[in-house]
């Protein structure tokens, strides 16, 4: 099945709305929760979990344009719930590093393996699904 240019497929339409109410939520929740309560153990759970939603609701525009633009015209694009799981990578990446500069210990190398780590899972994952893929055809 190739890729028709101007055609969207219906899960990246799903996926594109998701991501619209994902950051609305996310950035209205984060601007909400720094602007009226005081930073306290509950609330920077909370802050963390809203910091996610709103990361990956953000980069999933992007992710599922260089996914667009980097697939080839005879392969089909990749289904939305591969984009939503690379998003969530970005986010949690996001997650982690605000978590670990609490304590003061994020630096650049620890920045570059955390990446490096979210980078070969995903690469991984997605091998064995192009494989499984090509299995069934």
């Amino acid at each position: 099945m190739a890729n028709q240019p101007n055609k969207i497929p219906s899960d990246h339409i799903g996926v594109l709305l998701a991501a619209t109410v994902m950051i609305v939520g996310g950035w209205g929740g984060l601007y909400t929760l720094v602007t009226t309560t005081l930073p306290r153990v509950g609330q920077r759970w909370l802050f963390f979990v809203l910091l996610h939603i709103a990361v990956t609701g953000t980069v999933l525009p992007f992710v599922r344009y260089l996914n667009v633009r980097f697939t080839p015209i005879d392969v089909p694009l990749p289904p939305g719930g591969v984009l939503v799981r690379q998003s969530v990578w970005v986010g949690l990446f996001v997650v982690t590093c605000a978590w670990l500069q609490i304590p003061r210990v994020l630096n650049p190398p620890i920045a570059f393996f955390i990446a490096l780590v979210f980078v070969v899972i995903e690469v991984f994952l997605r091998s064995r699904e192009i494989a499984q893929e090509r299995y069934d055809d």
